[in-house]
């Protein structure tokens, strides 16, 4: 399956500690990223990522594009709600865009340990039966 990962700056530790702790589960699927987050991966869990843009350049609009081409099985964004800042990823065009098409996400650790359990145990097995966009990803 392929997971999407999305922090904010005031989030990579929480992140990090994340990937680390969930490694065994993440390593079965494709990473993807954007640019400083999935460096942040790679970096703390030695994890393989596929890295986009950094989210404030237009990584977050790479990763939306893949989220609407049913190309994205799961995001877990983990954003700051005391901080809007236009230089961090678009929180709302992610979540929208996972929304509008039936994308699991979570914007919080908690939220993202459910999804990760749940990608464990099978309970996203449904996503592999879907049709997928036969271009290539990036």
């Amino acid at each position: 399956m392929n997971i999407g990962i999305i922090a904010h700056n005031s989030k990579y530790i929480l992140i990090e500690d994340f990937c680390i702790a969930y490694k065994g589960v993440l390593a079965k699927h494709d990473l993807y990223a954007t640019g400083t987050t999935g460096r942040h991966v790679e970096a703390a869990a030695n994890l393989r990522v596929h890295k986009f843009l950094p989210g404030n350049i237009g990584g977050d609009k790479q990763f939306i594009e893949m989220i609407e081409r049913n190309a994205m099985d799961m995001v877990i964004f983990l954003y700051n709600p005391n901080m809007v800042n236009p230089k961090e990823p678009d929180l709302f065009s992610v979540v929208r865009a996972c929304d509008m098409n039936n994308i699991p996400c979570a914007t919080n650790i908690a939220s993202a340990e459910l999804l990760i359990m749940g990608l464990q145990r099978g309970d996203l097995d449904w996503r592999l039966s879907l049709e997928r966009p036969e271009e290539d990803i990036f």
